[in-house]
């Protein structure tokens, strides 16, 4: 356990030192000295391989029976998921899990709940793969790409190999970089505008005081450590729903006994917008989500002042993008 946790703290350090080092612009402008940073955009971008991720993320051809592309279970225009406790796959398959929203996945120190993925090149290939979302391969997708005229001549421009699994993941994560939703309140007012009202502030403060800080903090809020689910109660038993696989979270990754519940800290920069709740689904509305945080994570009954108030807070960390209207 120990020995996991400074592993954790370690890789958080390393993340906060190259975000600090990626986005320099932000010096520009004095931050508050505050445990969230504001979100900036990547800086280095090749606009033709953004384009390129673009069409596959909405590319239907990825899937077996060309029904699904990523864009179906992360829609854009609604926060980067479709908003359901478990996302349906080819055929009408259900999945086990949520689907995460993709915007500011970037920030995250692995991809997925159980971060079975480093990166997000690694992520774009495994729903291609997975029978009960996409059900298809890199053979029959490329197949299906090389006879795309345009397409083929999209790769050849881009790769020296043209039309590979590693290149169409390489542009699908290229392209999910860009989708960072910048200019939130709550960033304005970190970089000095006095934006935010004394509910929001008063929100923000009880957010800190209650502890929930600890794991929802950087640039996006949450995504850059794992964390036990139940750490001040069995939320599992209360659940009163059969355990199921994706419910071991990290364990399924690694085998290890002491990582089963362990889960990948999700980003609450969208929380506000981005309802069902959680890894399973299973809280449909804000006030309930953190009413079962401060039982389950924090071990306090949250008052539902409290709770209003810290509703209105995480309001503010919803940005901007073109592809989406919070």
């Amino acid at each position: 356990m120990k020995v996991r946790y400074l592993a954790a703290m370690h890789k958080k350090l390393f993340l906060l030192l190259f975000f600090l080092s990626y986005v320099p612009s932000l010096w520009a402008a004095e931050i508050k000295n505050e445990p969230i940073l504001p979100l900036n955009l990547p800086l280095d971008s090749n606009p033709k391989l953004i384009a390129l991720g673009d069409q596959l993320f909405h590319d239907r051809r990825l899937s077996r029976d060309n029904s699904l592309s990523c864009a179906s279970c992360h829609l854009l225009s609604s926060g980067g998921t479709d908003r359901k406790p478990r996302s349906t796959g080819v055929g009408g398959v259900m999945g086990g899990i949520k689907a995460p929203t993709v915007y500011n996945s970037s920030f995250n120190l692995a991809q997925f709940w159980d971060g079975r993925a480093d990166n997000l090149v690694i992520q774009a290939e495994g729903p291609v793969h997975n029978p009960v979302e996409m059900n298809s391969s890199w053979p029959e997708v490329i197949s299906k790409l090389s006879r795309d005229a345009a397409m083929v001549e999209a790769f050849g421009q881009l790769f020296s190999d043209g039309i590979t699994g590693k290149n169409i993941a390489i542009a699908i994560a290229a392209f999910e970089q860009t989708l960072v939703t910048v200019n939130s309140r709550f960033d304005r007012w970190l970089t000095g505008e006095q934006i935010l009202n004394e509910r929001e502030l008063r929100g923000y403060r009880l957010f800190k005081s209650y502890g929930c800080i600890s794991c929802h903090q950087g640039a996006n809020v949450g995504g850059n450590m794992y964390s036990y689910m139940g750490a001040k109660g069995d939320y599992f038993k209360d659940r009163n729903s059969e355990i199921t696989q994706a419910d071991y979270g990290r364990y399924n990754v690694t085998g290890h006994e002491d990582d089963k519940h362990y889960f990948k800290v999700p980003s609450l920069r969208l929380a506000a917008i981005n309802s069902p709740y959680f890894h399973d689904g299973s809280v449909e509305n804000l006030d309930e989500a953190i009413r079962v945080m401060g039982r389950y994570q924090l071990g306090r009954e949250i008052p539902d002042d409290d709770i209003r108030d810290i509703i209105a807070f995480l309001h503010t960390l919803v940005g901007e993008h073109n592809r989406f209207k919070p």
